[in-house]
């Protein structure tokens, strides 16, 4: 074998061991037998909140470890077809298992990532919402840009992408818009793309050609589920009603309908236009309060370093997290792991995979990767 694959295979089986020790491989295979008897207690479902409960961990046990057996498999795979490769002096099948390997290296690294998702809200479905900073119609057109990079970037993952409430720009873009990504790990995944948005580029809408520079803001929180209580009194809410003034068709209902409710003690303020009817939209747009005022909460138990109204109340200078330089070069850089990359249309067509990775890394287990390149 040679001494690139060897050392190809040293690393898989290093972080293949990594991994087993983040999911606690032994106390993780006890506790999924200890779960499948529970559920085949015909009683079980008489407390259904338990029920599902005790349903959703064994689902995720039983994902974890499938994951984790089939990376071996598929190692045991590719390391036979290499010995087979060798034996018969087949070069082919000695290429095919190794590029086997290479897949697999980046497939144990991203399951050994996701292995420490393990907050409190990490598995949940979450709300996504992109807010244009100063700047009118460039700002706008950003807010725009950055919806459909995110929107992208869920649909190539398998992630459901729904609309819940858009305000159209004066010309052109967004002021604002919020969708619901389902799927496992979503909140895990995009929580760390929290924060301020930076786009330098020449204006598309300046006959001058001039280089503009243009702020959004990006912020997400987890859905909650009923099994978790979030006290709202209704003499703090303000709810308003208003005519939906987003795109219409496939994405907002464009009736008298909309909801806006103000959480007044925190000032968190929320909005639903999706559903059909007022009262579908005021469930919904409570649903949003309650996942907020959870995330909130989490925050302060995290002791976050950015405030939640930091990002809302100051969208510009010193407050962004990632710069898109399109003018006078091609850089999109995360200002907070240093993780840079020229394929900027890649990264708006959705490629944010590397600087997610490296802010979830850097979060998780204090590691800095200031430097490190995502691509060309």
């Amino acid at each position: 074998m040679k001494a690139e694959t060897e050392t190809m295979v040293s690393e898989i089986k290093q972080s293949m061991a990594l991994l087993r020790r983040h999911l606690d491989y032994d106390q993780a295979v006890r506790r999924l037998d200890e779960l499948n008897a529970i559920v085949e207690d015909p009683n079980l479902w008489n407390d259904a909140a338990r029920a599902q409960k005790l349903m959703r961990e064994r689902t995720q046990l039983q994902t974890n470890l499938d994951r984790y057996h089939g990376i071996q498999k598929d190692l045991d795979d590719a390391l036979t077809l290499i010995e087979l490769g060798e034996m018969e002096d087949d070069e082919d099948t000695v290429v095919e298992g190794e590029q086997g390997l290479r897949a697999l290296k980046d497939q144990v690294a991203k399951a050994e990532l996701e292995s420490l998702l393990s907050g409190e809200a990490d598995s949940n479905d979450c709300y996504l919402q992109v807010n244009a900073g100063a700047g009118g119609t460039e700002a706008q057109d950003w807010a725009q840009i950055l919806l459909r990079m995110y929107t992208r970037w869920a649909e190539q993952h398998g992630y459901k992408v729904e609309y819940v409430e858009e305000s159209d720009g004066e010309e052109a873009g967004i002021k604002s818009a919020t969708v619901k990504v389902s799927g496992h790990n979503a909140f895990g995944w995009l929580k760390t793309e929290s924060g301020v948005h930076r786009l330098v580029r020449i204006s598309p809408y300046d006959s001058a050609a001039r280089r503009h520079t243009s702020f959004s803001s990006v912020w997400v929180y987890p859905v909650v589920d009923d099994t978790i209580e979030i006290e709202i009194l209704d003499k703090d809410l303000r709810v308003d009603t208003y005519r939906a003034s987003g795109a219409g068709g496939q994405h907002v209902n464009r009736t008298e309908s909309a909801v806006r409710i103000t959480h007044m003690p925190s000032g968190i303020v929320v909005a639903c236009q999706s559903e059909r009817s007022q009262h579908q939209n005021r469930d919904h747009a409570m649903k949003m309060l309650r996942a907020r005022l959870y995330e909130a909460e989490l925050r302060r138990r995290e002791e976050a370093a950015q405030a939640t109204e930091d990002a809302k109340s100051d969208i510009g200078w010193g407050h962004q997290i990632r710069s898109y330089v399109l003018q006078p070069y091609q850089m999109v850089k995360d200002l907070r792991t240093g993780v840079e990359t020229s394929d900027t249309q890649g990264v708006l067509d959705g490629d944010i995979d590397p600087f997610m990775q490296a802010s979830l890394a850097s979060k998780l287990t204090g590691t800095e990767r200031r430097g490190e390149t995502a691509a060309g």
